[in-house]
């Protein structure tokens, strides 16, 4: 039993998680009635989420206490790409469905959820964020407000003795290596997660809702392996794709299963470890990446919308389309970093084009019917460009700087 235990522990933690998502199918193929497997991925999600919060928290104002000057640069850089990423994502979601428009079947709304009214509504929401309470933010896992508090403590406290600041990184690290026990035990969460999804899903989905989805996944996937990598190449001047890669193997297949942004931040957190990244900034980066880069719930919004539009029979011209796009990108910075975000933000998509709430409420309830996938791999792709553009960012920086860098450090590999 030793010696297996030793075997296993010598394993990368991606090979385990494979391991862990075989047997999880298998055992979600041939035993689907045992639900109790199913709890395994419910209390890994849940001690993610619980830690989450805290581990922004905690880093952010230790990181911003003991920070050196410079960071500044590497921020705006990061918002830059954030908010490029998530326009692309949008424009390609518009190119796919002019090439392969899509009709749905309305039949049912979705009556138990309610959307945002408008842009105003959803920025005014985020301003309101901002000034959350900071013990409300961190009990509902508001990260703007969580943010924004710990960014005001973070500088307050650059005036304090050394031995404050020295207490303020010992709390970190105890936070950190908190977390690295959580992410010890993913292969048993993602075993538990895969269960529940092959078990409680059938195959029907892919019949009724097989070309829509196609179209979702292919641009998410455009998105991740073609414009992202080319965002990353012209900041960096070097291959991407071994970065890329990276990100989507340690970021993105476990973010496929929690499907939420939120709960991947220790993940995320983690990998920019393991890549050599400045603390000071993916401590900061990585949590607003989870509330801002959101090019898979921009590409969702389109997609939708325009399916919406053309099932109508409507017609879209080139300008209203661009509109379309930016008012993606925007909604798309509002999508709650949690399953199903983007859905709720469709009706206000559609409002652009006179669609009714009723008809848009009914193209929600199509979202929700797919979104066991749709979702999964949005916030598969929105989480690993968190750590994309995180890293492109600061090598970036370096680039411009003349310092060296590596893409990829060989102990990360």
């Amino acid at each position: 039993m030793k010696a297996l235990f030793a075997k296993w522990n010598s394993l990368s933690l991606i090979t385990r998680i494979v391991i862990g998502l075989v047997i999880g199918a298998v055992l979600g193929l041939t035993v689907p009635q045992v639900t109790g497997i199913a709890v395994l991925g419910d209390l890994f999600v849940g001690a993610l989420r619980a830690v989450a919060p805290v581990l922004v928290f905690v880093l952010v104002i230790s990181s911003l206490s003991n920070a050196k000057e410079g960071g500044g640069k590497n921020m705006r850089v990061v918002i830059v790409l954030y908010m490029v990423s998530t326009l692309i994502g949008a424009l390609i979601a518009v190119v796919g469905s002019f090439l392969f428009p899509q009709t749905l079947i309305l039949k049912d709304a979705a009556t138990d959820v309610a959307p945002p009214s408008g842009v105003l509504e959803v920025l005014e929401n985020l301003l309101l964020n901002v000034v959350a309470n900071p013990v409300d933010a961190l009990v509902n896992a508001n990260y703007i407000g969580i943010l924004t508090w710990a960014v005001i403590f973070g500088l307050a406290l650059k005036l304090a003795s050394d031995h404050t600041k020295g207490m303020l990184q010992d709390v970190s690290e105890a936070v950190t290596k908190a977390v690295h026990w959580i992410i010890y035990c993913a292969p048993l969460g993602i075993l538990g997660l895969v269960f529940d999804t092959v078990s409680t899903n059938g195959l029907g989905i892919f019949t009724d809702y097989g070309k829509l989805l196609l179209l979702l996944v292919g641009c998410m996937f455009f998105t991740a392996l073609v414009t992202n990598p080319l965002l990353t190449f012209l900041c960096t001047r070097r291959n991407p794709y071994p970065l890329v890669f990276k990100c989507l193997r340690e970021s993105g297949i476990t973010a496929f299963f929690t499907r939420s942004s939120a709960a991947n931040i220790p993940m995320n957190m983690a990998l920019c470890e393991r890549l050599g990244l400045n603390k000071d900034n993916y401590s900061v980066s990585i949590p607003l990446g989870a509330t801002i880069n959101m090019d898979g719930a921009a590409i969702t919004i389109t997609v939708m919308t325009l399916a919406a539009v053309h099932t109508l029979g409507m017609t879209v011209d080139l300008p209203t389309a661009f509109i379309l796009s930016l008012l993606a990108t925007i909604s798309a910075c509002g999508a709650s970093g949690v399953a199903g975000g983007s859905l709720l933000l469709i009706p206000l998509a559609c409002s652009l084009f006179g669609i009714s709430n009723e008809i848009a409420m009914q193209v929600v309830g199509v979202g929700f019917i797919i979104g066991v996938i749709q979702d999964s791999v949005e916030t598969a792709l929105n989480s690993s460009a968190d750590v994309l553009m995180t890293a492109t960012a600061e090598y970036y920086q370096k680039r411009k700087n003349g310092e060296s860098f590596t893409m990829v450090p060989k102990e990360s590999k």
